[in-house]
């Protein structure tokens, strides 16, 4: 699924987006924000909403006043919450179906894939860690409930995963989203946290590599005897 520039520049300037509709609808942005993130981790075809970016940004803007920090937190954890119970079950019910199917419409299998990978390789935690994983995090639920993990443990790893993502960002964008400095590179803050967000899944990705073209290069010296 191609990203267009205009939902880039969106990411990019999304302060701006929500000042704008702070101005425009008020008090209806509380109920945009936490919709945007209930379907960001609670829909599995919509994995490319802007969580990270826009909890900070949000932060930001509860920092001067123009949002109410305690309403903006309690509305984003109980929709990432909520977000990442409805993606579980929506896995539970029809994920193996789903995985049958050679071609997904609206599904990236590949990503689909490294997610069951992830989980297969940090068992339970991959749902707090998932958080921090931009696309992973809206895979990693999905994935919980086609697999065998119960719901009775899922939901702790749910609460305590989507305390610290909400927690991390918007207290950043809180305490840090209103410096000199970082308001006047916003733009190349996002990017910056987007980057760091992906982190992990680049580790992972070239420790994958290179296990892999050990075990290459160990096949071919076995073969070689």
């Amino acid at each position: 699924m191609d990203i267009p520039i205009s939902f880039i520049n969106g990411i990019m300037h999304i302060d701006k987006y929500l000042t704008l509709l702070i101005q425009q609808y008020g008090l209806l942005t509380y109920i945009i924000i936490f919709l945007i993130i209930f379907i960001e981790t609670g829909l599995v075809v919509m994995p490319f909403l802007p969580g990270d970016s826009m909890l900070f940004a949000a932060g930001a803007l509860a920092g001067i006043g123009s949002m109410n920090i305690f309403t903006i937190f309690v509305g984003v954890y109980l929709s990432a919450v909520l977000g990442d119970s409805t993606n579980y079950h929506i896995g539970k019910k029809i994920g193996k179906k789903i995985l049958e199917k050679k071609e997904l419409k609206y599904i990236n299998k590949e990503h689909l894939e490294k997610a069951q990978d992830f989980y297969e390789k940090h068992g339970s935690m991959t749902i707090v860690i998932g958080r921090f994983i931009p696309i992973i995090r809206t895979f990693v639920p999905f994935v919980a409930g086609i697999g065998e993990m119960n719901y009775s443990k899922f939901i702790p790893y749910n609460i305590i995963g989507g305390g610290l993502w909400v927690s991390l960002f918007l207290g950043g964008g809180y305490f840090f989203g209103n410096l000199s400095f970082i308001k006047e590179h916003f733009s190349y803050m996002l990017i910056a946290i987007i980057i760091i967000s992906l982190l992990p899944a680049v580790i992972m990705f070239i420790k994958e590599k290179r296990k892999k073209g050990e075990n290459d290069e160990n096949d071919i010296h076995n073969t070689a005897i």
